[in-house]
């Protein structure tokens, strides 16, 4: 079983109006601590999305953030092997979780979101390493969120389990332990790390301890 950061920071370029800026934005999360970083472009351009996913990963070799930052690809497993990167996390409406796997082999990582008990039931059956569930709390990061599941949620996502699970949704400095405490191995976070990230990171991990 994989060991999980408590933090999972998720990189969503469409906060950002420039790749630099984007890749100063990772480099602070991972000076703040961050070892576990997902990559989100729902743009839906493959070519910015993997020049966008190599330059990251082209940062982490060369030690300007800490090598040890692990890299998940959201929903494209093709570019995930393009970009060398360390893993991927498919949604609900992405390619199965198996078909997945057969793509990236067996030693990257697979995650995958779910919304309810059935899902989760479903997701824990596959080959995925951690499963996902939210939103947690409502959220401004997704256009058409699934309802809002709360604690109760997680505390039943944890019964479901034995695999790591994240949770995700609207998850803030103020909330975080609270979810940790409902069961959830990691939280996932975007909208609550844009301002100030080292900063934020580091505050999230005291949070967490």
């Amino acid at each position: 079983m994989i060991h999980i950061s408590r933090l999972y920071a998720i990189i969503d370029s469409a906060a950002y109006s420039t790749a630099e800026s984007l890749i100063v934005f990772s480099e602070e999360l991972a000076a703040g601590g961050c070892t576990l970083l997902q990559y989100r472009n729902k743009s839906g351009n493959a070519r910015v999305m993997l020049e966008q996913a190599r330059e990251l990963k082209r940062q982490c070799r060369t030690g300007v953030s800490d090598p040890q930052v692990r890299l998940i690809m959201n929903d494209r497993a093709d570019l995930c092997l393009a970009a060398e990167f360390d893993g991927v996390h498919v949604g609900q409406e992405d390619l199965s979780a198996e078909s997945v796997r057969r793509i990236i082999g067996p030693e990257r990582w697979l995650g995958v979101s779910t919304h309810n008990p059935e899902q989760l039931r479903e997701a824990d059956l596959t080959s995925a390493d951690y499963l996902a569930i939210g939103p947690v709390f409502a959220t401004s990061s997704k256009e058409n969120p699934d309802p809002v599941v709360g604690l109760e949620g997680v505390r039943r996502a944890r019964a479901l389990t034995r695999k790591p699970l994240v949770a995700i949704g609207g998850i803030t400095r103020s909330n975080a332990a609270s979810v940790i405490e409902a069961g959830a191995d990691s939280v996932a976070v975007i909208s609550d790390l844009l301002r100030e990230p080292r900063k934020s990171a580091e505050e999230f991990f005291r949070v967490l301890r």
